[in-house]
């Protein structure tokens, strides 16, 4: 693996449109300018992508708490970035407000947190992209930082694979591995449930219908987010009729959450991110780091076994702590209370070790 920072003067927010403090090779601390409680930033790099080979990538983020407080690194799903937490008008959520904050389980009063918007995520970068790849844009954040070791990774779905990753990769700069719903492999059956989102997508492209293609494909994804069990409780109605066509009770929610997702998403990152779950492989023996892995029993996507596997083959001290949702996947976004007490139990394990 190889990264350096490249010069770049003159970099913008893509979302915000306003100028945002760039790193270079010539100030490898350049984020101490930012205000003492974080603020956007924008680093460009060379990565030696493991499918695509040395590439010019930009890689945005956002820290949060204290300038000198100990690190955790935040990661999501790949719909999730770098905005994890709200501003203080509250005016932009965050996507993990729930947990990280002051005061919250991840609290932002005593620790800094980083946050990234995925490699690939502005649909700019077209080739194939690794667990790994986005691993390794971590650890050139922290160099660009200089911090040597961060106290814990906290990562849910993808984010859980990008922490395994680093972890392995990169376990001489971290403290505890936290792994939400993300394993060693992705599942097979997972595997072909994104195999078809991924043909909606194409075929909304060939068709001249993009924005229904992936509004369609994340339409696919919320059944694999959720359970059977979900959509018994909240859609058990008889069909109504739409003209002449019969529409389930579930169709309006399906809907809304497609359109909302295609609003935001280009068909070139979702593809390339889709496909990153599914390129994502390591051997647990090579994760050396002190790990809580959390699972939920009724998670279509990463079942339960393939993390009993993962924690009896890791390569450090591992805890498996099992929770039962009917929101499935989705249960790292929904379970506020049972996670909350995970992280600060993780943490507190951590903040122990560091000593």
């Amino acid at each position: 693996m190889s990264f350096h920072t490249l010069a770049h003067p003159d970099l913008h927010d893509p979302v915000g449109g306003t100028s945002v403090p760039t790193l270079s090779g010539e100030q490898p601390s350049g984020l101490k300018s930012l205000p003492p409680r974080g603020g956007g930033f924008t680093l460009p790099l060379e990565l030696a992508l493991r499918h695509a080979g040395p590439r010019r990538v930009v890689v945005r983020g956002e820290l949060v708490g204290p300038a000198n407080a100990p690190l955790v690194i935040v990661a999501g799903g790949i719909s999730a970035g770098r905005h994890v937490v709200g501003g203080r008008d509250g005016a932009t959520p965050g996507w993990w407000d729930a947990q990280v904050g002051p005061g919250r389980a991840i609290d932002t009063r005593r620790l800094r947190v980083l946050a990234i918007d995925w490699l690939g995520a502005d649909g700019a970068l077209d080739v194939p992209l690794d667990s790994a790849d986005q691993a390794d844009a971590f650890a050139a954040v922290l160099d660009a930082l200089a911090v040597r070791r961060a106290r814990a990774f906290v990562g849910a779905s993808y984010g859980a694979m990008v922490g395994l990753q680093f972890a392995a990769r990169h376990g001489d700069r971290l403290d505890r591995l936290v792994a939400i719903s993300g394993a060693h492999r992705a599942h097979p059956y997972a595997s072909a449930w994104r195999a078809l989102q991924r043909q909606c997508v194409a075929l909304g492209r060939s068709e001249g219908a993009v924005s229904r293609g992936l509004a369609l494909a994340r339409q696919f994804a919320m059944l694999s987010y959720r359970t059977p069990e979900e959509f018994g409780a909240r859609f058990d109605a008889p069909p109504t009729f739409e003209g002449n066509a019969a529409r389930c009770a579930a169709e309006d929610y399906l809907a809304h959450c497609g359109q909302r997702y295609a609003a935001r998403w280009t068909s070139t990152a979702f593809l390339r991110l889709s496909e990153s779950i599914d390129l994502h492989r390591i051997d647990p023996a090579d994760v050396r780091v002190p790990t809580t892995v959390v699972a939920i029993e009724e998670d279509r996507l990463v079942p339960l076994a393939d993390l009993q596997q993962l924690v009896e083959s890791l390569g450090a001290p591992a805890t498996l702590r099992p929770l039962r949702s009917l929101f499935g996947h989705d249960a790292f976004l929904k379970e506020d209370a049972a996670i909350a007490r995970l992280l600060r139990e993780a943490l507190a394990a951590a903040e122990g070790g560091a000593k």
